[in-house]
């Protein structure tokens, strides 16, 4: 019974779940460093077994409060495929990431 158990755990762990992230990411950053932060994400994603579906560039949007002193943020729009195991890693990263002012990941029901 306990062998069943684990491998319905196993499957479920292996299966690829429907992401959205939301990214907010420091005003003051320039193009190429804007571009690598997208790029390290990805490839933590694709890297890790992952898909990406979506990237979407939402540009310099005023924010309805300040964050670290500003006032404006660039935000992207990202949705992907990624194994459950792995989405608290890639949350680990981007609150180390000092570059991203905030961020939201949401699973998307399937």
């Amino acid at each position: 019974m306990v062998s069943k158990k684990r491998t319905r755990a196993k499957v479920k762990e292996e299966q690829l779940r429907d992401y959205e992230l939301v990214l907010i990411i420091n005003p003051e950053v320039v193009e190429e460093k804007f571009d690598s932060i997208i790029d390290n994400i990805s490839q933590f994603i694709t890297g890790n077994g992952g898909t990406l579906s979506n990237t979407e560039r939402r540009g310099k949007r005023r924010l309805a409060y300040p964050i670290e002193h500003f006032m404006e943020g660039n935000y992207v729009l990202t949705q992907f495929k990624l194994k459950p195991t792995l989405s608290k890693e890639l949350e680990a990263n981007l609150q180390i990431s000092e570059d991203v002012l905030r961020h939201l990941l949401i699973r998307l029901s399937s």
